[in-house]
């Protein structure tokens, strides 16, 4: 095996080899196992990304499970309202998995200033709520404080206060309709001191964050009765799973619904990005064997003298076989280093300076998110050397038809 790797290494790196025919040809081979390796990567990295970031921004405004109410189910707003005295509030003792339950409420009403009026969902959240969760997207100002008495601070999304002309500090009037209709809207007014923006349009056109105790004196509930509960798991591989025991585990009375089945076509439309993910993995592998075949085949007939003398020598096929195949390793892990190295070095430029935006009216995101995913990474690598080596066997097959005798005559 010595010997052959020795009898390799000097194939590739002789100067006869690299004035040969096959140099430009070997060249291009390599850089094709670069760029098909930087092009998986690079298409793992952002499509896992954006995956996981939208995500995310789902998660942060709903949690992982929401448990609610039969009657609230196909409402944005609190209708039916549910004792907060539950076996499973605030903690979840007998799932596993399970780092964060809150309760929060919601109610419609309408935001009216001198000069603007915009439709808002408000969303009340607790003590217990779980804001950093919402803290990345935070843009100016600081967190509601919830902590002491009933307050009138509230969070606001920047495109909400661009619409309504609101700036940090500025009081703005609410309106909420009463309960059954009837009568005038209930007044409520209320500071900004947060403006945050998830780039997710679906959620800045829509919620405001505040105090869950103005929603619950608006809606007349007692004994501290909540819209809604909101469950954080640790594992999002595990939702489904979870989703089930949660279900399970929850009274009768109650409808648990996980955030993918909530948001139905948003987790479709990602899943395409797998997919599109695999696509490219095999085009690339695919690509790269094709001209590692290529370059192995130029390279055999140009070494046909050589593989007869070895032959005359006493090697056997096999043996002069793997001299080909461990120079065609050391080729691919040569193409896998330069684009293992121009992927990463693209990658972080994107985490860390952004160079690559992105329509959030389209992506959900403004910036091309990156993840950088260890072990996929290693499975290209190592997938792309196994299946381009295991190819490659097929090619050198022909060695085992060269005859030592016309070998040596072969000009």
């Amino acid at each position: 095996m010595n010997l052959e790797y020795f009898i390799a290494r000097r194939l590739v790196s002789s100067k006869q080899h690299k004035s040969s025919i096959s140099a430009p040809i070997i060249k291009i081979a390599i850089i094709a196992i670069a760029i098909g390796v930087m092009m998986m990567i690079i298409a793992v990295a952002t499509g896992v990304g954006l995956q996981d970031k939208i995500r995310e921004k789902i998660s942060a405004f709903n949690g992982h499970i929401i448990i609610t109410n039969f009657d609230n189910n196909e409402s944005q707003v609190s209708v039916a309202p549910l004792s907060a005295k539950q076996n499973f509030y605030p903690t979840f003792k007998n799932i596993e998995g399970i780092n964060h339950v809150q309760a929060v409420a919601s109610k419609a009403g309408i935001i009216r200033t001198e000069k603007a009026f915009e439709g808002i969902i408000f969303k009340g959240v607790g003590k217990d709520y779980k804001w950093d969760a919402m803290q990345e997207y935070l843009v100016s100002g600081r967190i509601p404080s919830l902590k002491a008495n009933l307050n009138e601070e509230v969070l606001l999304s920047k495109t909400l206060a661009n619409k309504l002309q609101l700036n940090l500090g500025d009081k703005f009037n609410t309106y909420f309709m009463k309960e059954g209709g009837n009568g005038m809207p209930n007044l409520r007014r209320f500071e900004l001191v947060g403006i945050y923006e998830s780039g997710f349009g679906e959620f800045d056109a829509t919620y405001m964050i505040g105090d869950i105790r103005h929603v619950q004196r608006i809606n007349k509930w007692r004994n501290g009765e909540v819209g809604a509960f909101e469950v954080f798991i640790d594992d999002f591989t595990k939702i489904s799973e979870k989703g089930e025991e949660v279900y399970k585990a929850i009274p009768s009375t109650l409808n648990a619904e996980t955030i993918q089945e909530k948001y139905i076509n948003i987790f479709e439309w990602l899943r395409l990005f797998d997919v599109n993910i695999m696509v490219i993995i095999i085009i690339m592998v695919v690509v790269a064997t094709i001209n590692m075949v290529v370059a192995i085949l130029v390279l055999i007939l140009e070494r046909t003298q050589m593989v007869g003398m070895l032959k005359a020598l006493g090697a056997n096929n096999w043996s002069v076989r793997k001299i080909f195949l461990y120079n065609s390793a050391y080729l691919i892990i040569k193409g896998l280093l330069w684009g293992n190295g121009i992927a990463f070095a693209l990658l972080l430029a994107q985490k860390y300076f952004g160079i690559i935006t992105l329509d959030p009216q389209n992506y959900y995101v403004s910036v091309a998110p990156v993840s950088l995913h260890l072990p996929a990474i290693l499975i290209i690598n190592v997938g792309t050397i196994a299946v381009c080596t295991a190819l490659l066997l097929i090619p050198s097959y022909i060695i085992t038809k060269i005859s030592p005798v016309k070998a040596l005559r072969f000009d």
